[in-house]
């Protein structure tokens, strides 16, 4: 039994099941690999199959692992004990959302693999990313109710002619059966670039960057979501959705990135 576009199954005969599938994939597999040889998506290294890392890229992508803070989702030096894992930042300065959480560390193999992703059109690794969100999101993706990513300004979107955090979020939503919804959030004004902005000036830059119509209110009202990004720096983007989530009547906002930047002495208790 085979299941139609709609979901819904459909019968093929056995013969065809048998035989075809097996035949055209097997032949068509390896012409497209005869035509375009498998490559390392970061470094350009033959390697056995599409859309993957070679040993040595793959060694250099620092996953975030467990002891994390609960609240900021960086890394601990080691367990807090008793009651939830804070990080000083956390209980200093908690941050509008719930939980955070991301893949891996912003270092240069990752800083490769989103800026070729995110301004290069090199997507290629997209299931691979998506694969990697739901791993670290698990526990956030197992109760939440939507994704939502975060936007564009429509003049950024229509020269990019994509929205990266977009992306990941279907990918996410695809592997993890959570319902996705792009359009929930609105970037309402233009914002610079945050890449060589201080805290205090990317929170700045993107205040009052966001909104919600009343149909996002209706549709996130009670719900528990989960906004998307590709990277978490200082955290003032996903601050600001948050922010408007909760003003439109999300119960629970929770944040997935695929890296997050760790200063290592910054979280340490």
């Amino acid at each position: 039994m085979a299941m139609s576009e709609t979901g819904s199954p459909t019968a093929i005969p056995a013969k065809v099941m048998q035989k075809r599938p097996g035949f055209l994939a097997t032949t068509l597999g390896s012409l497209a690999d005869l035509l375009l040889p498998p490559v390392c998506i970061v470094c350009r290294t033959r390697i056995g199959n599409h859309g993957l890392l070679c040993g040595a890229c793959f060694a250099e992508i620092d996953f975030i692992a467990p002891p994390l803070c609960e609240r900021l989702g960086v890394p601990l030096p080691y367990e807090t004990g008793d009651g939830p894992n804070l990080s000083a930042t956390a209980i200093a300065n908690p941050p509008a959302y719930d939980r955070a959480r991301a893949a891996a560390r912003y270092s240069a193999t990752m800083r490769d693999l989103i800026q070729s992703f995110k301004y290069r059109d090199r997507h290629e690794g997209l299931p691979l990313f998506g694969r990697w969100l739901v791993k670290a999101g698990h526990e956030l993706l197992v109760d939440a109710d939507l994704i939502v990513p975060v936007p564009l300004y429509r003049s950024r979107l229509w020269s990019r002619r994509f929205n990266q955090s977009a992306l990941l979020a279907r990918e996410a939503g695809r592997l993890s059966g959570v319902p996705v919804d792009c359009f929930v959030l609105k970037r309402v004004r233009a914002t610079a670039s945050q890449v060589g902005l201080t805290a205090k000036q990317r929170k700045r830059n993107v205040a009052g960057a966001f909104k919600i119509g009343p149909a996002g209110k209706q549709r996130i009202k009670g719900k528990r979501v989960i906004v998307v990004d590709d990277v978490v720096t200082t955290g003032a983007t996903v601050e600001a959705c948050a922010k408007v989530l909760r003003r439109g009547g999300a119960s629970h906002v929770d944040v997935l990135a695929l890296a997050r930047a760790v200063e290592p002495t910054a979280f340490m208790l």
